[in-house]
Formats: structure tokens, sequence, C-alpha cells
């Protein structure tokens, strides 16, 4: 089935309110091009140097989604173009797109990643760090990042059941701070849901899928990028 197919597929299946992610992570501009072709404009990578040497290749009108764990170090190589920041799990963080943000004269939309998963492994803030970070007198003076959401990924599970309640945990959370009257949060998307999940996730309330594999194939070892 081509890739073009399976995003038409998946696209018919989702309601209005869904904004949906391509994961190009990976791949190559020619898959990407070909659902950029049927009218896809979101694509979302894990590498910023990857993703800028795709962004400086393809058609200027996408939208570049970072859902990858992002280092300070490298915000400087994205900070011109990136749509929205997926992973920002850390004040420090935000503090440097802010800065780099403000070098190119841009606001970068951010999500608060929120550790939901029972695995280690995986990023984001406890309740204790977003209280912390949303009541920070510095997020305040930030002028060149706004706050639009929270982003989180359920643990790697065929339990349904925890996959759920980890879903349900993240809209609670996602509910209570869009009553924020911070000036730099304007809380309106909850990205979760994979390739795995999304049906599940749409169901506890995402707002926003972020789909690879059942679109361009599932990533091999050897197709990985160094």
């Amino acid at each position: 089935m081509s890739i073009q197919t399976k995003l038409e597929s998946i696209k018919s299946s989702l309601p209005s309110k869904i904004t949906l992610v391509a994961v190009s992570k990976t791949k190559p501009v020619s898959d990407l091009m070909q659902a950029y072709e049927i009218g896809q404009r979101i694509f979302g990578e894990n590498k910023i140097q990857e993703m800028a040497e795709k962004w400086e290749t393809m058609p200027k009108d996408i939208q570049w989604h970072m859902i990858g764990h992002v280092q300070t170090n490298k915000v400087k190589f994205m900070a011109p173009f990136v749509s929205l920041v997926h992973g920002v799990d850390s004040l420090k963080l935000l503090q440097e797109i802010n800065k780099q943000a403000k070098k190119n004269n841009r606001v970068i939309d951010c999500l608060l990643q929120i550790h939901i998963a029972e695995e280690e492994t995986k990023f984001g803030l406890d309740d204790d760090e977003l209280n912390s970070l949303l009541s920070s007198d510095d997020l305040v003076q930030m002028e060149n990042i706004r706050i639009t959401g929270l982003m989180g990924m359920a643990t790697f599970t065929e339990n349904q059941n925890q996959v759920e309640k980890e879903f349900q945990h993240l809209k609670s959370i996602y509910d209570r701070i869009k009553l924020s009257n911070n000036a730099n949060c304007q809380i309106d998307t909850l990205s979760m849901g994979m390739s795995g999940d999304y049906q599940l996730a749409i169901d506890c309330g995402s707002t926003m899928i972020r789909i690879g594999s059942s679109i361009f194939s599932a990533r091999t070892p050897e197709g990985e990028t160094k």
C-alpha cells in the first residue's frame, strides 16, 4: 500500500478537530513529498540536524514539529523555522528557546512534556515540576515563546487499561492548566497518541496525534539516521 493511500485512509478516519503530525524521522525527502503532494503539511522530526536539512530542501509552507528530546545547544539550528516544539521538559530549555527565538525575531510555540508513563526512560515533567514552571517569575519574562499545550507518551505496553489511565491522567492535567491566566500560555493543544494507540488517545481527549509507521512503514535498523 502506498504512502498516499495509507495517509488518506488515516485522514478520512479522523475527526475534523484532530491535527495529524506525520512523523517523518529517518525517512527520505521523496517519502515526505508523497505525503506533501496530497496535502500533508505538518511533519515531525526527532533530530534537529535532519529536520533542518529537510527544511532547506522542501517547500516552505510546511510546519516542522520537533517531537524528540531537545538538547539546549541544538536549539539555535531550528529556531529560524520550527513551528512547534513538543518536548519541552525544563525551564532551562524553555529559556534557551526564548533566547534563540528572540535572535530570529520570532515567537516559538511550545508544548510542555509531561511524564505519564511507568517507564523511567521517557522524559517529562512531573506534577510538582510543572506547577513550579508555570508559576515561575522567569516564565512571565519570556516574550518569544508561547506555551500552547501539553505532550505525553504512554507506556509501551499491550495493557490498554494502563494506557487509557495514563492518557486520562494527562487530559486531567491539560484541563487544569487550560485555566492558567499566564500571559504567554494559550492552551489549546493536547499532543498524545501514536500509530499504536492514537484511537484511544482521541477517545481520551487528544487534539494532536503523531503517526509515523502507519504512514511511512516501520523503521528498520538499516534505515535509522545516526
